[in-house]
């Protein structure tokens, strides 16, 4: 992950309802919600929600399937492991036991 590609998927993570949105569809993993099941879940207004659903799919934090008249939204894990990857790239300057804590949380998941 190059660091332009990171800023933007932090950028987006960093607000309080795009935030939420993205906890919940990871909550909901393996399954999609519809557009109006997260607005209500999370009640937010459905134009609010679909300017926050926007930034975090240009992110791409967000995977989406049209279903009929529906889009269904999903969290990108693969995206959000990238992240993690490109944050522990250099962890501890190769150390690792300067890492335990993250290791042993990694190792639980």
């Amino acid at each position: 992950m190059d660091n332009d590609v990171a800023i933007e998927a932090f950028a987006a993570l960093a607000h309080e309802t795009r935030l939420a949105i993205y906890q919940l569809l990871v909550r909901e993993e393996p399954h999609a919600l519809p557009a109006g099941e997260i607005s209500r879940r999370l009640q937010i207004v459905p134009s609010t929600l679909s300017s926050h659903l926007g930034v975090l799919k240009r992110a791409r934090l967000l995977k989406s399937e049209r279903h009929r008249r529906e889009i269904h939204y999903s969290s990108d894990l693969s995206t959000i492991n990238r992240m993690i990857g490109f944050m522990l790239e250099d962890c501890c300057n190769g150390q690792l036991e300067n890492c335990s804590e993250i290791l042993s949380f990694l190792d639980r998941a």
